[in-house]
């Protein structure tokens, strides 16, 4: 697969320059600080105390629904106690608008303990609980209420760990999850990154355990689908809106909407064109 050697070229890369360990097996952390990759002119990127390039604020202060596309290709980050990192690229979002959004946990501009995260400064993690079991991840945006669900990563660094704690929390045993199984889905890479309800309101550009760096491959726009929410239930015309999305032809995706990709390949939107 050439796309996914040269993306693991890239991010090995990277690593090389930086404070990370290299990309394979698990492994302990490097703390021996390295040369910093990140371009200097750009405010969206910061040098802390990792000496690895951070997506910070700026970044985070956008619109939802731009922010949600800007997640695609960024690489999400997440350091265990013991040291372990794992790595995984975001390949699908949905954008929640909060106000007269429908599906959105803070519509009319309620406000609860429980989805306070939404209204906080942009970058804010907003973790909630379903079915008494899964969590999911959201990240707050511009806009009051405002939010993006991160709903599926394509695994970089860690996989081994990913599979023991995705093996962890399913109560049945069973087969050994293949690499595209890992993530597919908000409430998977949820329990493949171990996120729970304690990194509710947590900021990604401050927490030691969990931030994002700059993906090096940025998807263009012919490289982006843009479909329904899925699993809103009837919210109106809500429910038909464009608010998904994810990158086209990437198999790590949890569900691909063949006929806007139909439609977008008649309009001559070749991926990577």
């Amino acid at each position: 697969m050439p796309r996914k050697r040269k993306l693991l070229a890239q991010l090995s890369a990277l690593q090389n320059t930086s404070s990370f360990p290299q990309i394979n097996a698990v492994e302990q952390l490097n703390t021996t600080p390295g040369a910093d990759p990140s371009p200097k002119s750009s405010k969206y990127f910061a040098i802390e105390k990792k000496n690895s390039p951070q997506l910070q604020e700026d970044f985070f202060n956008q619109p939802c629904v731009s922010l949600a596309k800007s997640f695609l290709g960024q690489i999400l980050v997440r350091k265990l106690p013991d040291g372990r990192e794992l790595w995984g690229r975001i390949v699908e979002t949905e954008a929640y608008l909060g106000g007269e959004d429908e599906a959105s946990h803070s519509k009319g501009g309620k406000q609860t303990q429980r989805n306070a995260a939404m209204f906080m400064k942009p970058g804010t993690l907003y973790v909630y609980q379903i079915y008494g079991i899964y969590f999911c991840m959201n990240v707050s945006s511009q806009g009051e209420g405002a939010a993006v669900l991160l709903r599926s990563l394509e695994p970089l660094q860690g996989l081994d760990a990913m599979r023991e704690l995705r093996r962890a929390s399913r109560k049945a045993p069973s087969r050994l999850l293949k690499d595209w199984q890992l993530c597919n889905g908000p409430s998977k890479l949820c329990q493949a990154f171990g996120i729970d309800k304690a990194f509710d309101q947590r900021d990604l550009t401050q927490d030691d355990a969990i931030w994002m760096v700059p993906g090096q491959d940025p998807p263009g726009e012919q490289d982006v689908v843009a479909t329904t929410r899925i699993g809103i239930g009837n919210r109106g015309e809500w429910a038909q809106k464009p608010l998904r999305f994810y990158l086209r032809g990437n198999r790590f995706v949890s569900v691909v909407d063949k006929k806007v990709e139909r439609e977008m390949a008649a309009k001559g939107h070749s991926p990577g064109s």
